[in-house]
């Protein structure tokens, strides 16, 4: 047990570690249920696996909705200017990525009162320039995400999940808090009862030895 408390800190350590090296940059999946009426957030994170490498990047969104055959370019951002293409989402539509840098990881986008005809599949597509001491290398990451929207909110299989392992990581902490109070309520025991092994060992020591001096003295032979 107290080797497995000293490794926890150790772990938090190389977590921290990891997520300054990698700049805080973490790749999460973008929701795919948006509810009518309300606001959405379409999200896309490429991250930059060299994060001491100079980049520009610039973003480019398309859209193709349910009923349409083609995608057609929705928004662009770059140089730190965004547009909106797409005629269906003028006023609607707004940046919610990276800011005050030209050097794009996060490309999200947000749709301000979300309609049933904005139910279709999104493409991000990220065209990245990592810029080196003597050459430029072009990259194009890109995610696909097929949006639904829904007339309320309603409990995604995902959710339900989170909350199970929620209610499972809260009784396997439970569980661990018991057998650690077990280990210590055995070890303190274990400490009392050699505490008083000891303590009438010594008192029987004393008593033994008191007796013994009186009898040694009679033994001795008598002066002539």
């Amino acid at each position: 047990m107290p080797a497995t408390r000293a490794l926890v800190p150790l772990v938090l350590l190389m977590a921290l570690q990891v997520l300054v090296c990698s700049g805080a940059c973490v790749e999460v999946d973008s929701g795919t249920e948006a509810v009518a009426n309300l606001g959405f957030k379409l999200g896309c994170i490429s991250c930059k696996m060299r994060g001491e490498v100079k980049a520009t990047a610039s973003v480019t969104w398309f859209f193709q909705a349910s009923d349409d055959d083609v995608s057609s370019e929705l928004y662009t951002y770059a140089e730190r200017e965004g547009k909106v293409m797409d005629p269906r989402f003028y006023g609607r539509l707004h940046w919610n990525g990276s800011k005050n840098t030209e050097d794009l990881q996060d490309g999200s986008i947000y749709i301000l009162n979300v309609t049933f005809n904005d139910t279709g599949t999104y493409q991000c597509n990220f065209r990245r320039m990592l810029i080196y001491s003597n050459s430029k290398y072009e990259t194009n990451p890109n995610k696909t995400i097929t949006l639904k929207v829904v007339p309320r909110v309603t409990r995604g299989m995902a959710s339900i999940m989170s909350e199970v392992m929620m209610y499972v990581s809260i009784i396997g902490l439970q569980l661990w808090l018991l057998v650690e109070m077990i280990y210590c309520y055995r070890k303190i025991s274990a400490a009392g009862e050699e505490a008083l092994r000891e303590s009438a060992l010594g008192k029987n020591w004393r008593r033994d030895g008191f007796s013994l001096a009186p009898s040694s003295s009679s033994s001795s032979p008598p002066s002539s």
